[in-house]
């Protein structure tokens, strides 16, 4: 096994990395912070996919969290900092957009293993899961209406392709906790496990799909996601341009104050349209 960390300082690795049995492990590692992606995660995580892409001897890769949490989404903070004061905000060399730009593209079998709370892209990520694991304390969410906001990653195409549109209308308008029996009814993951028993379980079945050829793993992959990428693209065009239309406006400015106040948001005296 080799195991190394992509860190934005030397002293606090936020992706560590490990190899082992053709399977590369990626554990995102802001455990403090549940594991919310902020610039620097997104970055990070996005060039953990392109180089295990690019590694002949990567055959397939398992994502899963460290601590409590598999991933609490975009960090808040920051998107707060970047509403408030958008011409001091740094983006990162990919940020959100580059990550899900390198998951649709992402050439090997993805197994991703949900150990903890999956919020906002912490769920959304699913859609993009060649094989998905959950625990059964793990819980997910997608937060786009409580925090005044729309879809992303594909989701408004991805998740009604796998788990119907109601499930998929559910999940995405009611920001409401779904808990892993409920994920593994929906077939938004796969199997659910014991929390002892999640990575083992992941890392079982990782290991019989990198004991295959990686240019049949490849190219079977490529023929079931080909037929979709032109919705998938279009999905995110559409995505993107709501959201953008609706971050910094009335809701979103009181979803994302309610947040660094610690209480719920009011959107009962907005202007009418919001």
């Amino acid at each position: 096994m080799t195991t190394t960390a992509t860190s934005a300082t030397a002293t606090e690795p936020i992706l560590l990395v490990s190899d082992e049995a053709r399977v590369r492990t990626l554990t995102l590692n802001r455990p403090d912070a549940l594991n919310a992606c902020n610039e620097a995660l997104y970055d990070a995580l996005t060039v953990g996919l392109l180089e295990a892409a690019d590694d002949p001897g990567v055959a397939v890769v398992m994502l899963t969290g460290n601590g409590r949490a598999f991933c609490a989404g975009t960090d808040l903070v920051e998107m707060g900092a970047r509403v408030m004061a958008p011409d001091d905000f740094v983006e990162g060399e990919h940020g959100f957009l580059g990550l899900i730009d390198a998951l649709v593209a992402f050439p090997k079998p993805l197994v991703i293993a949900v150990n903890g709370l999956g919020l906002g892209v912490g769920a959304t990520i699913l859609g993009f899961a060649d094989l998905a694991f959950m625990s059964t304390s793990a819980r997910l969410k997608c937060p786009f209406t409580q925090l005044a906001v729309a879809p992303e990653a594909a989701s408004s195409f991805l998740f009604p392709q796998l788990i119907g549109r109601q499930n998929a209308t559910w999940a995405l308008l009611s920001s409401e906790w779904i808990s892993a029996e409920e994920a593994l009814q929906m077939g938004l993951v796969w199997r659910v496990t014991e929390p002892d028993d999640l990575l083992p379980e992941a890392r079982r079945h990782a290991e019989v799909l990198a004991a295959k050829p990686i240019s049949s793993l490849v190219a079977c992959k490529r023929v079931i996601v080909e037929p979709i990428r032109e919705a998938i693209a279009a999905a995110r065009e559409r995505e993107n341009q709501c959201f953008i239309d609706l971050m910094g406006g009335p809701a979103n400015q009181e979803a994302l104050a309610a947040f660094a106040e610690g209480r719920d948001p009011d959107f009962t005296d907005l202007p009418p349209g919001w």
